[in-house]
């Protein structure tokens, strides 16, 4: 990846006078490792909010007076919200400046966790957490992965730092079962909407440290019509899942309306780049095979990531009757081996390839799911799902960080803002789209056949994803330079 020596994108100069501004604009700017800790709670508390409402399912339905699918539906909204609008965020940041859309983001998303502690039914919980912090998470996370790039220079460096950002997203989500169990039990679930809330506070205080590398370009299109195109058509096709369990017709219909508008979305594309209009999404960013099998890997690990949490956090709390609190701590096993897993992340990368990573990831992973399938007719014993949990994080922790790595470092810095956003929408899809089959296959029918089922599903989906990764090419570890 090419990366200019200089913040201001001029590239490398010569003589003194150059050096020593190049030095006092250095020393104007924080230490990366202080950039790094907004960065890093800002994927945290994005990725805790995807799955932190999973061991709320009883208490939320109950306090609202909904079902369990008024639940999931919120979940696979806010989810969905995420991925349709994180290409345009993409755009965005790059028009009006990184920093600031960070800060928005980060209002924004505040604003809806205050509007849902205080839902009085499943109406504002939706506005608040499904709209208002999906809007707010698509113009704050293009900024996290674009200010890491442009920031970490080294490539070593920027392995590292997209490693603990990697991570503090895989403990999110992995955490957030027991964190909000912890709160949900203590307190109530509305308390867990605060703790997000006082989590961005601090966040927006830090990002006073972060000074944007690179200015905003203003004259930076942004395709309106592509963007509303691309949204609606992810928008029906998620929906079409949603409803699949309760009317075949309406689910097919959804379904091939939303192909058809991801179609005509493509050729929106195509016909901007042939008049040499500025297009919401450049067609080349597909022209990366490596790339491509990237975001194939990328999408498939949040997929059964959060179809996992969803299915395993309903069966528990529907079928076993279990409480919160019980749900979480069963749950902190998966963050335990993400833990571990993402501590020696760095370490792994110095010793094997990228490929290799996530191919032992999602062997990992697979393990894992069949070890939980045990788990539908075994002993009553919370314990037994132990295992398996503790497997789907380590292998979580293994592939999340590579998978990233393999994309990002696969365009150049102008189109940063394009891969980040594709990526970040690509991944928050495969959130979506696998808490939206796992839970329409249990709330169906929730008992341990359905259970079964929808973790063989995702076990099946989890081999279309080491596919993938084997086909990435063989590429020597990183080695470290200066």
């Amino acid at each position: 990846m090419t990366v200019p020596s200089t913040p201001d994108g001029t590239g490398a100069q010569d003589g003194a006078g150059a050096r020593d501004g190049a030095d006092a604009r250095q020393e104007k700017r924080p230490w990366p490792r202080q950039v790094l800790v907004p960065l890093a709670l800002a994927q945290f508390v994005c990725s805790f909010a995807g799955s932190n409402m999973n061991v709320m399912i009883k208490d939320i339905s109950k306090d609202l007076d909904t079902t369990v699918q008024g639940v999931q539906t919120t979940i696979t909204l806010f989810l969905l919200v995420m991925a349709a609008l994180m290409i345009p965020g993409g755009i965005l940041t790059d028009r009006y400046g990184r920093k600031r859309c960070l800060v928005i983001g980060l209002a924004v998303y505040g604003v809806g966790t205050v509007l849902s502690a205080v839902a009085p039914g499943l109406g504002i919980l939706i506005l608040g957490n499904s709209i208002f912090q999906g809007v707010g998470t698509a113009l704050l996370i293009p900024p996290v992965y674009i200010l890491t790039t442009l920031v970490f220079t080294n490539v070593a460096d920027r392995a590292r730092a997209f490693g603990a950002i990697m991570a503090m997203g895989g403990i999110g989500a992995a955490a957030g079962p027991l964190i909000g169990g912890l709160i949900t039990s203590a307190i109530s679930w509305r308390a867990a909407f605060v703790f997000q809330a006082l989590v961005v506070a601090v966040i927006i205080v830090l990002t006073r440290r972060i000074d944007d590398p690179v200015p905003p370009d203003p004259d930076r299109v942004f395709d309106t019509g592509g963007a509303v195109l691309s949204a609606t058509g992810l928008v029906l096709l998620v929906m079409g899942i949603l409803v699949a369990d309760d009317n075949a017709w309406l689910m097919a219909g959804l379904l091939l309306a939303g192909g058809l508008t991801q179609l005509a979305f493509f050729r929106w594309v195509r016909a901007k780049e042939r008049a040499g209009a500025q297009p919401l999404l450049r067609t080349e960013l597909f022209r990366n095979r490596t790339s491509n099998l990237g975001l194939i890997t990328q999408h498939t690990q949040w997929l059964m990531l959060m179809g996992v949490s969803f299915v395993v956090a309903a069966y528990l709390q529907v079928v076993r009757g279990y409480n919160a609190i019980d749900t979480g701590v069963i749950f902190s096993a998966s963050t335990i081996g993400l833990l571990v897993s993402s501590l020696g992340a760095s370490r792994f990368a110095k010793r094997r390839e990228q490929r290799t990573l996530v191919m032992v990831g999602f062997a990992t992973t697979i393990c894992g799911i069949g070890l939980l399938l045990t788990s539908a007719h075994g002993s009553p014993s919370a314990w037994i799902f132990v295992p398996g949990l503790l497997l789907i994080g380590l292998g979580m922790g293994v592939m999340l960080t590579p998978s990233v790595n393999v994309v990002q470092s696969s365009f150049p810095e102008d189109q940063q803002g394009e891969i980040s956003g594709l990526s970040r929408s690509v991944s928050n899809l495969g959130s979506s789209v696998g808490t939206a089959i796992a839970g329409t296959i249990l709330v169906a029918d929730p008992s341990a056949g359905p259970y079964a089922v929808a973790l063989a599903v995702l076990g099946v989906i989890g081999l279309g994803g080491f596919g993938a990764a084997a086909m990435l090419p063989r590429t020597p570890p990183p080695t470290r330079h200066g």
